[in-house]
């Protein structure tokens, strides 16, 4: 049982190898035009997904902020009851959708279009109805997932996080982000003190011994 329980185990890690082998392979003009299209923005990027594919947009728009992409994580489902307000005129919409047809994030196409926003789409599926709509599709298609049964979001998941963090990464290189732009979004913490405290800051000029 406990073999037999490793080597399916071991057999995920070289699932998920193999997905970011293909996922590599995969990284071309579409990135680029990705990453061209955040880098001329003035706007937000609006991380949209739901489900699993939302908690890794969480992740994503999190890594964007912090790291001098001023972002945001939409969930589909409170958009249309309000947070839709989030959302300007000329935004990158960045959706999340393996399946390429999330029934939520469709019905939110008609607000976005009005908006003017730019949609960029992170699927599976190249040919879904998602990915017609978009001005730039990021293919994240896995052979199958890591899962036994082929159904829980695990090396589809990672190659959503991966391609978010490669986004983000890029985007610090062509923006020249430095270790001083890095601190002032981090000021709290150990993180914080390190980067952003002087010797100033400690030194006492008043009532010397």
């Amino acid at each position: 049982m406990s073999e037999q329980v490793l080597n399916s185990t071991k057999a995920l890690f070289e699932a998920y190898k193999a997905a970011l082998v293909n996922l590599e392979a995969d990284v071309g003009t579409a990135f680029m035009q990705a990453l061209s299209l955040i880098q001329s923005s003035t706007g937000h990027v609006v991380v949209c997904g739901m489900g699993k594919s939302g908690i890794i947009g969480r992740k994503i728009a999190a890594t964007l902020a912090s790291t001098g992409s001023p972002s945001l994580f939409l969930h589909p489902a409170e958009a249309i009851h309000g947070d839709l307000g989030m959302v300007r005129q000329g935004d990158i919409v960045l959706a999340i959708s393996y399946s390429g047809d999330t029934e939520e994030i469709m019905r939110l196409l008609p607000a976005f279009e009005r908006l003017q926003t730019h949609l960029i789409v992170m699927t599976g599926n190249p040919l879904s109805s998602l990915a017609q709509q978009a001005e730039v599709v990021l293919n994240i298609a896995v052979d199958r997932e890591a899962c036994p049964l082929n159904l829980a979001p695990t090396t589809s998941s990672l190659n959503s996080l991966v391609m978010g963090d490669a986004l983000a990464v890029a985007l610090m290189e062509v923006r020249g982000f430095q270790e001083a732009d890095f601190a002032a979004t981090h000021p709290g913490g150990s993180l914080g003190r390190r980067l952003l405290t002087h010797v100033r800051d400690k030194m006492r000029t008043k009532n010397l011994p």
